[in-house]
């Protein structure tokens, strides 16, 4: 396989956040990813850049005016606040959501404009279960959503497919971007399973496929085969963005699912031919993934695959 330039996206300002002890959310998630990548060599093949924060021009493509305004009202001075039972903020966290929102948006300019073939956005908080009006899941912003907006109003683009692979159903992503034809939302998710949501798509451009707790990778790949792969090329994108969760890796004590390392490179790979086929490029952001040791090993495998190593 040939070695494609891959751009490496992050911030300091990532690791900041917290929503307090023994959370599964947190910053050594971070740590495991890039101890893993340097451990196993990838890191010397990637273009490592710092994220930027992104712009509110941005965030209100996707967010309402008066849930931002929100997030910035409630960030506590110290400690934390807390938005639902899962969610909190500290004084960090909108910052950190800036980032992890400005990556997305960065990497779509990089690899569009020929700097990259593919980027992965080791970036936290995530943001698929972000809606546009409402913190939950862990998530604030809804980073691949505002990096779909962006791909289209900046970069004129009609046809983006969005895939989710995390173990939980993208509800926040689907909330931004049922109906738009431009885009093309495939995803697969443990159900029934928090945010029990997805069973009855919100439009016919989201590909929602629930699957039951213990569904292992030969599954998952005859879905992604059958299902997934005939609806995109017949989209034909011009941009393929990612929701790279990994708990539904099977050591990830978060869902119930079957995955191993192999699976997310197997998807990954497919996903990187179906962009060849059609000219396109890849963004992967990172969402889910909780057993730290499981997370460092899945993301390499799924970098590895993004850069043909």
């Amino acid at each position: 396989m040939e070695t494609m330039a891959t751009l490496y996206f992050t911030h300091p300002a990532c690791r900041l956040h917290e929503m307090g002890k023994e959370h599964p959310e947190c910053p050594e998630r971070l740590d495991a990813i890039s101890d893993q990548l340097l451990a196993s060599g990838v890191a010397a093949h990637l273009l490592e850049r710092e994220a930027p924060q992104a712009a509110q021009e941005s965030l209100l493509r996707v967010h309402t005016p008066e849930y931002l305004e929100s997030l910035v009202a409630r960030a506590p001075a110290q400690g934390y606040a807390q938005l639902d039972p899962d969610t909190a903020m500290n004084p960090h966290t909108y910052v950190a959501a800036l980032h992890a929102a400005g990556a997305a948006i960065a990497a779509v300019d990089a690899v569009l404009a020929g700097e990259g073939e593919a980027a992965f956005c080791a970036v936290r908080p995530p943001g698929h279960h972000a809606c546009p009006d409402q913190a939950m899941g862990f998530c604030f912003l809804s980073n691949v959503a505002i990096a779909a907006r962006h791909a289209m109003v900046h970069h004129g683009l009609e046809r983006i497919a969005v895939v989710d692979f995390d173990v939980h159903h993208g509800n926040g992503t689907e909330a931004a971007l049922a109906g738009d034809e431009r885009v093309l939302m495939c995803g697969f998710f443990q159900h029934p399973f928090y945010p029990f949501s997805g069973i009855h798509p919100w439009a016919d451009n989201m590909l929602n496929e629930p699957v039951p707790a213990y569904t292992e990778g030969a599954a998952i790949r005859e879905l992604v085969s059958s299902r997934w792969l005939p609806r995109l090329d017949k989209f034909r994108p011009q941009l393929v963005l990612v929701s790279a969760g990994f708990d539904a890796h099977r050591e990830d004590d978060l869902g119930r699912m079957g995955l191993v390392e192999a699976d997310f490179a197997w998807i990954t790979e497919r996903l990187g031919e179906l962009a060849r086929r059609h000219g396109a490029r890849v963004v992967s952001c990172l969402e889910g993934g909780y057993n730290l040791s499981a997370l460092g090993r899945s993301v390499t495998a799924h970098i590895r695959a993004l850069a043909g190593i």
